[in-house]
């Protein structure tokens, strides 16, 4: 295999709780991610040479400082052997929103390489490379919902699906990473997460009061536009709205698409927005 194109999706978080501050800088958390249809496109081909292309502009300003190359240096150093490629990479995620859209790209890099030059490593190898390129790119080596602790690299799938359809509202504003957990309080939550899945699934309604993302009231305080875009799908008709991550991109379920498709093109005239319609 020369050449292999792939979607490297979005998530959201159903929830993110920081539990404490480690010893090692980290945090502790607990989190449900949860895939998105929102993807960027990512093409990778064998080449002469590295190269990486990209329709953001100022993307490859510094090739070093991005995941994808990141990826790519860790798999060359790891198998002993150079790796050129030639990377396309179609953003269509907003960078620096909570979707993960970094880390998507990072983990779908290290599984294409991995695939086109035959390098052999197995799953939990790359768990552990994927884990030195961030918290949450381990959990982009296998697309689907699970409840993490620890770093976020601690994952339990979980077989959930969530009936309604779903509104993602980016302002573009981008909240970094560092500063939001500088500023956000860890605290020990009351009810986990994983008790909010039940074997019917997780009703996002009922369970409000315990899925609450502790970035909000950080991000809420510095940056009300986006507390403005919570009140705004909730005033709407959505079932359930919350931010993801660490900000600043705000989604909310919906029972009815057309309520869905409504509010999205009011909102869709200053800001970002994707609809994912459920179809059963």
């Amino acid at each position: 295999m020369k050449k292999i194109t792939i979607k490297s999706h979005a998530k959201i978080n159903l929830g993110l709780h920081v539990v404490r501050k480690r010893e090692d800088g980290f945090h502790d958390i607990e989190t449900i991610f949860y895939p998105v249809g929102l993807h960027d496109t990512i093409t990778f081909e064998k080449s002469e040479v590295y190269k990486l292309e990209t329709n953001i502009a100022d993307f490859t300003a510094d090739p070093s400082s991005n995941l994808v190359t990141k990826a790519v240096k860790i798999l060359e150093r790891e198998s002993g052997t150079l790796l050129p490629v030639h990377i396309n990479l179609e953003k269509h995620i907003p960078m620096g929103a909570g979707l993960g859209g970094g880390s998507s790209n990072a983990a779908v890099t290290l599984l294409s390489l991995n695939e086109i030059y035959s390098l052999g490593f197995s799953n939990s190898q790359l768990h552990k490379f994927a884990l030195e390129l961030g918290s949450d790119v381990p959990y982009f080596l296998r697309l689907k919902p699970a409840y993490a602790v620890s770093r976020g690299e601690v994952l339990t799938y979980l077989d959930i699906d969530i009936p309604l359809h779903c509104l993602l509202v980016n302002p573009g504003i981008h909240v970094a990473t560092k500063w939001a957990y500088a500023n956000v309080t860890p605290s020990q939550p009351r009810k986990s997460l994983k008790e909010c899945v039940t074997e019917r699934g997780i009703d996002l309604k009922s369970e409000a009061q315990w899925l609450t993302n502790d970035f909000e009231n950080p991000v809420f305080t510095a940056y009300p536009e986006i507390a403005e875009l919570k009140h705004r799908l909730l005033e709407a008709g959505a079932e359930f709205a919350l931010m993801s991550g660490s900000g600043s991109t705000m989604y909310g379920f919906f029972k009815d698409a057309m309520t869905m498709d409504t509010i999205a093109g009011e909102l869709g005239a200053k800001f970002f927005v994707y609809q994912s319609v459920y179809e059963d």
